[in-house]
């Protein structure tokens, strides 16, 4: 059994504005690179196996946290959200009505026009899941929600209909099991990241 250990990126503007990101590249804010340089990784995790999104928010992430030796990972891209990137989401449901409703009802198989499901993000992260189980080293990645919300649904067979059981905090590291064949176990739970030590100006 190995660890997989995944933080979300930090706060960008359009985090703070709803709006729906997906595939579009933006950076982190002033308030998601504050935020960061006040937290640091635990020194249990930092020799583990890192990787990293190729996204902006997520690379800038890791460059603050000091995690300078990640692989980047396409299979670890937010969701497409197709034609929705940039949609404030609570207008987009008004607007769209019963057919937002159903759309999201149908959980793993939800899918914005031109984006991909969560079903569709899985399917591109069980490759490697797979990887990192043959690897047989701890491993841990800087990502976005999406795709934390994806890897707790294999975990622990959440179908996505609903909110979701756990809230994915920014400042913390979200930890799962992967047995031999990559699969996934349901023991999730979460660690803070630290606070980092504060300059001594004198």
């Amino acid at each position: 059994m190995t660890r997989l250990a995944l933080i979300r990126h930090g706060i960008t503007d359009w985090n703070l504005e709803k709006r729906i990101q997906g595939r579009i590249d933006q950076p982190l804010g002033d308030l998601g690179r504050r935020q960061l340089r006040s937290l640091r990784v635990p020194a249990e995790f930092r020799t583990d196996d890192w990787y990293c999104s190729p996204l902006k928010r997520a690379l800038e992430t890791a460059a603050i946290l000091d995690l300078h030796d990640c692989h980047i990972e396409p299979a670890l891209m937010e969701m497409d959200w197709g034609d929705w990137e940039g949609e404030v989401l609570k207008p987009l449901r008004r607007k769209l009505g019963d057919v937002m409703r159903n759309n999201e009802s149908r959980g793993l198989d939800f899918c914005p026009p031109g984006g991909e499901s969560p079903r569709d993000v899985q399917a591109r992260l069980r490759p490697w899941l797979r990887q990192l189980a043959n690897s047989s080293h701890d491993s841990a990645a800087v990502v976005h929600k999406g795709i934390i919300r994806c890897v707790y649904a294999l975990a622990c067979n959440w179908d996505m209909r609903g909110e979701a059981p756990v809230e994915f905090a920014w400042d913390a590291i979200h930890l799962f099991e992967l047995d031999a064949d990559g699969m996934l176990h349901n023991d999730y739970r979460s660690i803070p990241l630290e606070q980092s030590s504060p300059v001594n100006p004198g």
